[in-house]
């Protein structure tokens, strides 16, 4: 289970709703239930108890009332519980003006009496309020008609919060860009209108100098943090580099998080070379890899949709996992469906599975300030977020760590299903050769997710059936065994 302070990040409005013509008792009954199963998984939400007798939506007056207090308690999603019939053209006018994630979900129904009455009839409720959130346009997820206690309601409430959470951090991300592309990466070119105008993300671009500028007058000044940070640094990895670069190395690393600070970005990039090596004398790898690891992530090559790969990844976990953020680079030598993901020391420290090294080198660059480490065994969820021609998607999919040879900088080797199937997602596009990854299962969250915020899903193995039975509650993991 999530660690219930992870899940006060978010903020559910909680909506319990009944029709008339069943029992009002029965339904202020299972609202409460609902309530209590809420408490006892820690989730955050504001409550509707106080908008009439019953706590619960049914008609205009309280939608009202509802409305202005979920808007003034800036909600992050709208938990919709179905307790008897439900009134669904309301549930659809409160969906209609909150724009936030919608979750739809009703405790399934108790046989009937002997008499053949009924208190409730929730399941049918369901497809009419599902098909009036249709007419309003109103994309939603729900969790299968269930008893409260079955574990399928559970894990679907935990997993809307979590795309609650990437549809929160994707809407308000600004990435701060160090730089432009570097002149040889055609590939990373990206429409900075596009980006702002179809999901609100923002750039704030400042040129190499402001950024080198700063790490020198932090080193000039002996700015305390940097003693702070290399020592974090040391806490974390095995420091095999002259103590005047390891100065620039943390300083580097102070310097990008002071700027991110100050244009409010929760990611960045930077054109990672050849001018800065020319400049400062080291590598950005090491210092990338240590914001990384402090949840700020920033990517090479001035890769602003592989940044916000990273943001989509990590969110899905609630900042549980950190991302490795590596190059596609090329096929295992000996296992046909094995692939290098690798980078020149970027990975965040967390995901190492060996003690990381500051080397004195790298064979790309003959420069300090790279990062050497192997990530962790175990499956992965990968992801590139990308676009062209005004269309974009998440590739996304399921990779397991396989044996292979050492590589230098951050790597780990992948077996896919079918690499064939994955290097033609590749090739045909709109990817390019970077992609986040974490080690958990958040295929099915960054699907759901995909409907909130306009990004088509798109599996690089066949899995769409599986992630459609996830959701359903009918498997508990898309993860092969």
């Amino acid at each position: 289970m999530v660690n219930k302070k992870k899940l006060e990040q978010i903020k559910l409005g909680f909506a319990p709703t009944r029709r008339n013509i069943f029992s009002a008792d029965a339904a202020i009954e299972f609202a409460n239930k609902t309530r209590t199963k809420l408490d006892e998984l820690g989730v955050n939400y504001v409550d509707i108890k106080d908008v009439n007798d019953d706590g619960l939506l049914y008609d205009d007056a309280g939608l009202a009332k509802i409305t202005k207090k979920f808007k003034e308690s800036n909600i992050d999603g709208l938990f919709i519980a179905n307790e008897n019939f439900g009134t669904e053209y309301e549930v659809a006018r409160l969906a209609a003006k909150l724009n936030v994630p919608v979750l739809l979900w009703g405790p399934r129904d108790e046989a009937p009496a002997p008499d053949g009455s009924r208190r409730r009839d929730t399941q049918c409720g369901l497809f009419a309020i599902g098909k009036v959130l249709r007419h309003f346009n109103v994309p939603f997820t729900y969790i299968r008609n269930s008893d409260i206690e079955d574990p399928s309601f559970s894990r679907g409430v935990i997993d809307f919060i979590r795309v609650c959470n990437v549809v929160k951090t994707f809407k308000h991300t600004r990435l701060l860009q160090v730089g432009p592309r570097p002149f040889d990466f055609w590939s990373v070119i990206v429409n900075e209108g596009e980006l702002l105008e179809n999901f609100g993300i923002q750039l704030s671009p400042i040129p190499l100098g402001e950024l080198t500028s700063h790490m020198n007058n932090l080193i000039e000044e002996k700015d305390p943090r940097i003693k702070e940070t290399k020592d974090v640094f040391r806490k974390w990895a095995d420091i095999q580099i002259k103590d005047d670069d390891f100065t620039k190395v943390a300083a580097l690393k102070l310097a990008l998080q002071d700027k991110m600070n100050q244009y409010s970005c929760n990611a960045g990039t930077i054109q990672c070379w050849t001018e800065l090596q020319k400049e400062i004398g080291i590598l950005p790898y090491a210092s990338e890899a240590l914001l990384q690891t402090e949840g700020m992530p920033v990517t090479c090559e001035t890769d602003i949709n592989g940044a916000i790969s990273e943001v989509l990844a990590e969110s899905a976990t609630l900042g549980e996992e950190r991302a490795i953020f590596a190059d596609v680079n090329c096929r295992h030598p000996e296992n046909e469906n094995g692939e290098l993901l690798q980078h020149l020391g970027t990975f965040a420290f967390q995901t190492a599975k060996n003690k990381p090294v500051l080397p004195p080198s790298h064979f790309v660059f003959n420069y300090p300030g790279s990062a050497a480490f192997e990530a962790k065994d175990g499956n992965y969820s990968l992801v590139r977020f990308d676009g062209d021609h005004g269309k974009y998607s998440m590739l996304i999919g399921n990779a397991k760590t396989c044996q292979g040879p050492y590589e230098q900088g951050t790597y780990a080797w992948f077996e896919f299903k079918d690499l064939n199937r994955f290097e033609a997602k590749y090739v045909y596009g709109p990817y390019i050769h970077h992609m986040a990854g974490v080690r958990a299962d958040i295929v099915p969250i960054l699907a759901e997710a995909g409907k909130y915020i306009n990004v088509k899903p798109d599996y690089f193995d066949p899995i769409t059936d599986k992630v459609a039975a996830y959701w359903y509650g009918d498997i508990d993991s898309i993860i092969d065994d």
